[in-house]
């Protein structure tokens, strides 16, 4: 399904002061007389979404039907699902990179559930923000008040999640490494990596894998070339197809092959 030429996507960059906040801010609005459905790939982040104009929609691999009214929270993002903006709706989300989501609610469990961002404070001060995210003319400004929003309320990232972000050697095994720069046991590591970002480090390599062989397929396809299963399995890193296979059905439902057909449809906000 090609989209409608009235459907406007568009990535927003944050200032660098932010950078370890939100990975990118993402707008999308229907202005065209149909509805419009689009599947989201796994982030592995939380994001927070604010919706305006007519509701929008998500649905989950169970098939149930979530709507968004004025926002909500939801992640991190293990597995792909769809979302609908109907005519005259547009939703502004927000990513959280990393341990951003824990620093500034706390130690809230969310787990992939959709939740009202006011019941993770208790206060209702994100539909508050919300009714003046309305009454603002651009993007840009919106955006800016979201982060003038989240101004206070953000805490200090500590060295040991500072450590886990930046760790990029792929050859070592980042727990044993950050327990030994910081004198902690492994296990706390582990704990504090799974209870600050919302996964383990096992899962992150998982996704990062799958993630690649969507990008080198991407690229593939850009450039109108042929894909070659074979060479995506041993660069990487994968045993064999069936593993490939098995981590496309994980992550997005659907076989590497199907991915191919439909990429069309889906948006995938670490590719651009």
């Amino acid at each position: 399904m090609k989209l409608p030429r009235e459907y406007n996507e568009f990535r927003i960059s944050v200032p660098q002061e932010f950078e370890n906040v939100f990975t990118h801010f993402y707008f999308a609005e229907n202005i065209s007389d149909i509805s419009v459905t689009k599947t989201l790939l796994p982030t592995y982040q939380t994001i927070l979404l604010f919706c305006f104009g007519e509701s929008a929609t998500m649905s989950t691999r169970e098939k149930t039907i979530i709507g968004v009214d004025k926002c909500m929270i939801f992640g991190p993002v293990r597995q792909s699902f769809e979302y609908t903006l109907p005519a005259g709706c547009s939703i502004l989300v927000a990513n959280f990179k990393d341990d951003a989501f824990f620093r500034f609610f706390g130690k809230v469990p969310i787990e992939q559930s959709v939740r009202h961002p006011d019941e993770l404070l208790e206060e209702n001060c994100f539909t508050d923000l919300w009714y003046k995210l309305k009454k603002l003319d651009s993007t840009t400004e919106q955006v800016n008040h979201i982060i003038e929003f989240c101004r206070p309320y953000l805490q200090h990232q500590d060295t040991t999640s500072k450590l886990l972000s930046c760790f990029e050697n792929n050859l070592l095994n980042p727990v044993k490494v950050i327990a030994e720069q910081t004198q902690q046991t492994e296990r706390n590591i582990q704990r504090k990596q799974k209870e600050q970002f919302g996964y383990s480090l096992k899962e992150l390599n998982r996704y990062s894998r799958f993630l690649k062989a969507v990008k080198i397929i991407e690229e593939e396809t850009g450039k109108q070339n042929k894909v070659k299963w074979f060479t995506i399995i041993d660069e990487c890193g994968y045993y064999d197809q069936s593993q490939l296979i098995h981590d496309f059905k994980h992550f997005m439902n659907i076989s590497p092959a199907q991915y191919l057909k439909f990429q069309e449809e889906i948006c995938n906000p670490k590719s651009k």
